[in-house]
């Protein structure tokens, strides 16, 4: 089952994103919108009082124009609406009522979204001011007074945000261990829905030609070969006119959660219009994420061919996504069944890579024959010496260097490694990670 699900929205500045650190017990910010790199994050899992969810923080957003702040409340009440099973209302006794408040609590009213209302920076206990009590109005029920600050509150607000979820879904509910779950993202209309109906061979999930049509995230567990899956089909990253131009981020957060929480990424691109911004920006966070990925090229069967189409097309998407070239490309149909059994092959076969576990005495021989045929870098008469590698975990791959000086380092030549160490183990379909350490030695490293 999955776990419930907590949006904070309000107006700038009224203290969301304190109240979500305080929370989540660190300090976390937004993604960043640039492709391909992912800087932090917009929600995260949460734990209070044992009771398990997820939290959303829709801040960020600055105004540019009069109107541009009533936009963007409206485009954070629209995410809490589809996404959130409680929303957490923030406000500011500062600033008082405003027009603005009233705006995105009547929008949450009208569709009938469980809310919490917060009053925010009442910095002490006891009885609040008066001005408090001009938040009733909002007609929100009775507002909670807290300073996110300095944390006053917020375990009453807490209290009152659970006593509006279903129980069950607080729980501390994991899927089974030998569950597989695989996250199917990508931009709208890209055929996403399409295909888990297609890999269910039923119509589990509504299909349309409309973009956006799924709304929120769809687990779909089932059972092939006696391996137990979770199919979850994202929602669609919908445009919304030219609102602002941060608009995707918030649109994307659905994706990202789903990424964040899957064994195999499926990352489904439209053939008809190849890779485009947002499918840069979920393969990117895929990849920071060291998640296995398929790049599954969809409606393969609409596009014109001849004998290099494949080949030139293949290459083009390598070029897009150069930080992804570990992930194996399919050119698939959902809606004719086009290579989905060998999409489902290749599922299995990048999660086995993304779990390898290589011997060290394995991994020593290769990192020996790799030096040997290419001298490890030195610098101003010091050269690097490379005493030995490990792998310290899977999921991804992470390979522990020991080097006598690890200045001496270049990213290429770790590059150089991972190509070696891919070129005889595989490790297709999963980002590898180094960690270089040193290791005290009497050599200087002089050559």
């Amino acid at each position: 089952m999955r776990k419930a699900t907590v949006a904070i929205v309000g107006r700038p500045n009224v203290g969301k994103s304190t109240l979500f650190n305080k929370i989540v017990g660190s300090r976390v910010s937004i993604v960043d919108d640039t492709p391909g790199v992912t800087r932090d994050r917009i929600y995260m899992d949460a734990e209070w009082l044992t009771r398990h969810f997820t939290l959303i923080d829709t801040g960020g957003i600055e105004p540019k124009a009069d109107d541009t702040i009533l936009a963007g409340m409206r485009l954070q009440a629209e995410i809490a609406i589809e996404r959130a099973d409680c929303v957490i209302l923030m406000t500011c006794i500062h600033d008082g009522l405003t027009a603005a408040d009233a705006d995105v609590a009547a929008m949450l009213q009208k569709a009938g979204k469980p809310t919490v209302l917060a009053v925010n920076k009442v910095d002490h206990g006891g009885q609040p001011p008066m001005d408090f009590y001009e938040f009733y109005n909002l007609g929100l029920g009775d507002p909670i007074a807290i300073s996110s600050t300095h944390g006053l509150g917020v375990g009453d607000l807490l209290d009152a945000v659970f006593e509006k979820i279903p129980p069950e879904l607080l729980e501390n509910t994991v899927e089974e261990d030998d569950a597989l779950r695989v996250a199917i993202v990508g931009k709208p209309n890209a055929g996403k829905s399409s295909l888990v109906n297609k890999i269910l061979g039923e119509n589990r999930v509504i299909v349309s030609n409309v973009a956006g049509t799924t709304r929120d995230a769809i687990d779909t567990t089932f059972e092939k070969d006696g391996q137990k899956y979770v199919l979850v089909d994202t929602a669609g990253m919908r445009k919304r006119g030219k609102v602002d131009e941060g608009i995707e981020r918030y649109s994307v957060i659905r994706s990202l959660a789903a990424v964040d929480n899957c064994d195999v990424c499926v990352i489904v691109v439209d053939a008809k219009e190849g890779i485009s911004e947002q499918d840069s920006k979920i393969a990117g966070y895929a990849h920071e994420c060291g998640k296995a990925s398929i790049i599954a090229i969809n409606k393969w069967d609409l596009i014109e061919k001849d004998t290099n189409t494949m080949k030139q097309f293949r290459e083009k998407v390598y070029q897009e996504l150069g930080f992804m070239l570990y992930a194996p490309q399919i050119y698939i149909s959902a809606l004719t069944g086009q290579r989905i059994d060998k999409l489902f092959e290749l599922i299995g076969y990048v999660h086995n890579q993304h779990t390898m576990r290589i011997k060290t005495g394995m991994l020593n021989d290769v990192l020996n024959e790799a030096t040997m045929k290419v001298q490890p870098p030195s610098d101003k008469g010091k050269r690097l010496k490379i005493y030995y590698m490990t792998q310290a975990s899977a999921c991804p791959p992470t390979f522990v260097v020991f080097v006598n000086n690890k200045e001496l380092m270049h990213f290429s030549y770790l590059r150089y490694l991972e190509n070696q160490i891919r070129g005889v183990f595989g490790l297709e379909g999963t980002p590898v990670r180094f960690i270089v350490r040193e290791r005290q030695n009497k050599d200087s490293g002089k050559e």
